[in-house]
């Protein structure tokens, strides 16, 4: 089984954490050894003078190929246009990179066309699906469907290339919901929950992680009072502000934020104007091998997204021993399936605040939160994966 993959969310030499979600189930399907996997990974570049800007001047040196996140992958440039060009993405993606997979296609026929996300990718495999004859499957992981499903242009191509696909993969009930609200055919959609490396993130006793990453000069969160992670990007949509207000009814606790974004600046002025800024830690991009520790050590992960499908920083926290505050968004209800996993709160900060003070006065053993994550694996993700894959080439 010949597979072309195309993610424009995707680790690459210059940002192996990018997209590692997708990289991480890639190498679980290429390590099977029954899938010729050919990735594509897309790479958009602007115009003079924001191309010699960072992070765009290093992403320029990435090669065509490279092996450097342990996989081949394409890495094809396209110009993008930042913050007012995304609804456009896809037709500038198909044609940098249509003549290039046309000759691939030549040289080694491929069986099926697969899409990581829903857009820009989904339109761009449609077209190349078109293009070759192929079937088509298009997965959908939560901002993609209720970001861009709320953009006109975006959303009538996404419909159109739902349309055209073979199968569509949800990474929860709930997004299939949503996806099917929106009009694509609800009968042609499958769940593919997803994975997580139990070699790398399982409890470590959190008062052993609490002095690991006390004296780790790149953490160095000291080790008094509770402590809360929020992982992900420092964006609006995650909500980080609402969890930082609600630090400031709790006045022994301490929160850490794994992560940077545009939203930095204005949460690190809450934090001032609240009188938080010895108990709000701003670490920065926290590397995979160093998350798992700080997840162990957390009392609790929160994290106040407004939209998710069914978030991997979810599944990694509970992998870590560490319960899970979320709204009920996307797939919570078929993760926190009991207290056991966390709470499910309302988006603001007196109820995040109580959640809080709930797990502190009657904590869960990490043993019995990790066991919540235990249906999660890499290989299991894989191998539902390939199936899907092959029944959609046989239909």
């Amino acid at each position: 089984m010949h597979v072309l993959s195309i993610s424009t969310l995707f680790p690459n030499p210059v940002r192996p954490s990018f997209g590692i979600f997708v990289g991480n189930q890639m190498r679980a399907v290429a390590a099977r050894g029954d899938v010729d996997l050919t990735m594509v990974s897309p790479i958009g570049i602007p115009l003079w003078p924001l191309s010699r800007r960072a992070p765009y001047a290093q992403l320029q040196a990435v090669p065509a190929i490279s092996d450097a996140i342990g996989l081949d992958v394409h890495y094809p440039k396209f110009l993008s246009i930042p913050r007012i060009g995304g609804d456009s993405n896809p037709r500038r993606i198909i044609r940098s990179i249509l003549p290039s997979i046309l000759k691939l296609h030549r040289d080694a026929p491929f069986d099926l066309v697969d899409a990581s996300f829903f857009f820009p990718d989904g339109p761009v495999a449609a077209q190349i699906a078109i293009e070759l004859g192929l079937p088509l499957v298009i997965k959908a992981r939560g901002a993609d469907i209720h970001y861009w499903g709320s953009r006109n242009r975006a959303r009538a191509q996404m419909l159109e290339a739902a349309g055209r696909a073979t199968v569509l993969l949800a990474v929860s009930e709930a997004l299939k919901t949503d996806m099917a609200a929106l009009g694509m055919p609800k009968d042609r959609i499958e769940i593919h929950y997803t994975g997580l490396d139990h070699t790398r993130f399982k409890p470590v006793d959190r008062r052993q992680a609490r002095e690991a990453i006390a004296s780790d000069p790149s953490l160095a969160i000291p080790v008094d009072g509770p402590l809360f992670v929020l992982p992900g990007a420092l964006i609006a949509r995650k909500g980080q502000r609402f969890a930082i207000e609600a630090l400031a009814q709790l006045p022994d606790a301490r929160m850490a934020l794994a992560g940077s974004g545009e939203d930095e600046a204005m949460l690190r002025r809450l934090t001032a104007k609240l009188d938080l800024n010895d108990r709000v830690h701003f670490l920065g991009l926290v590397t995979h091998e160093r998350l798992p520790t700080l997840l162990s050590a957390a009392n609790a992960m929160v994290l106040p997204s407004a939209s998710e499908g069914l978030a991997n920083a979810w599944v990694e926290a509970l992998a870590c021993g560490a319960p899970i505050i979320i709204p009920e968004i996307g797939g919570a209800r078929e993760v926190v399936q009991d207290q056991s996993a966390g709470r499910i709160v309302a988006r603001n900060a007196d109820a995040i605040a109580n959640a809080i003070r709930e797990l502190l006065a009657n904590p869960p053993e990490q043993a019995l939160v990790a066991a919540n994550a235990a249906p999660f694996s890499w290989e299991n993700n894989a191998a539902r994966l390939v199936e899907i894959w092959r029944r959609a080439i046989e239909r």
